[in-house]
């Protein structure tokens, strides 16, 4: 059994949690989970899922993204937003490969399958990661299909943000107002090509599952289409699902919503699958 909670070095030398849970009985499936925008390693009902996996016998792996806000200190709260404001898509692909670094000094690599698993914008950054050796298959969850569409902004709003340097995006769930510099909108610009969502896809020589709620109120169920469409895979629709699959922050239950069940149940079947 191995049961780890440190802390690894990501994007820009920052330190962030990190988490590796293999029980005795594992089937040398290891889950490695990318969360999203806004969220954090322990968000909502996430632990919930990595226990489903874990009485399943799956690995599981989960970090927080470097930039996300939060510390070391307080891994659940947007604490340090100087951090926030500096992050950008290529600082989250970077920080998915150096979780992996991470994680072959722990396991052995070459023993077991490693499947990505990235929810929201972390199901884009699994893609652009899917070329790894180290990874076996990606499962996407409510994913996003593009980078340059989360810069489609009205022009006013685009041109205040290059004028002035920074914009506020409040978050719903803490009415932080949450800065953004403009180098996440010049740093996708410079590094383009690398962070093509589309053309990941395009190249991706490796299994997939796609999953995406009908009821998606965040990320539009067209984005789960076109990834299906530039992969040709399967899109599996969860009925009823909205963009979390009916988990929220905090989340007091002790069972898995609906959703996220059928969600977790669909991951099981695809690995299965692959044996």
């Amino acid at each position: 059994m191995i049961v780890l909670q440190e802390t690894y070095i990501g994007s820009a030398g920052r330190e962030a949690l990190i988490e590796l849970v293999i029980l005795d009985k594992f089937n040398q499936n290891l889950l490695v989970f990318v969360h999203g925008y806004m969220g954090f390693k322990d968000w909502g009902a996430w632990n919930l899922m990595k226990d489903y996996f874990l009485n399943k016998g799956f690995g599981f792996c989960t970090f927080n993204i470097t930039h996300n806000g939060t510390t070391v200190e307080k891994p659940q709260d947007f604490a340090d937003l100087d951090a926030f404001s500096k992050n950008r898509y290529s600082y989250e692909k970077q920080d998915v490969l150096c979780a992996l670094d991470w994680l072959q000094n722990k396991v052995d690599l070459t023993t077991c399958n490693v499947h990505l698993v990235g929810h929201s914008r972390g199901g884009g950054i699994a893609l652009l990661c899917a070329s790894d050796s180290r990874v076996s298959s990606v499962i996407t969850i409510a994913a996003i299909s593009s980078i340059e569409k989360r810069f489609d902004l009205p022009s006013d709003i685009l041109e205040d943000w290059k004028k002035i340097g920074v914009r506020y995006v409040k978050n719903s769930r803490t009415h932080q107002e949450m800065p953004h510099f403009i180098e996440q909108l010049t740093d996708f610009e410079t590094h383009r090509s690398e962070l093509d969502i589309r053309k990941a896809c395009m190249q991706l020589k490796k299994p997939l599952l796609i999953l995406h709620g009908d009821q998606d109120e965040s990320v539009s169920i067209e984005e789960g289409e076109a990834i299906a469409e530039w992969t040709k895979q399967s899109l599996h629709v969860i009925h009823g699902a909205n963009h979390t699959f009916g988990a929220s922050h905090p989340f007091p239950e002790q069972t898995l919503p609906t959703e996220l069940q059928m969600c977790c149940e669909k991951i099981v079947e695809f690995i299965d699958s692959l044996k």
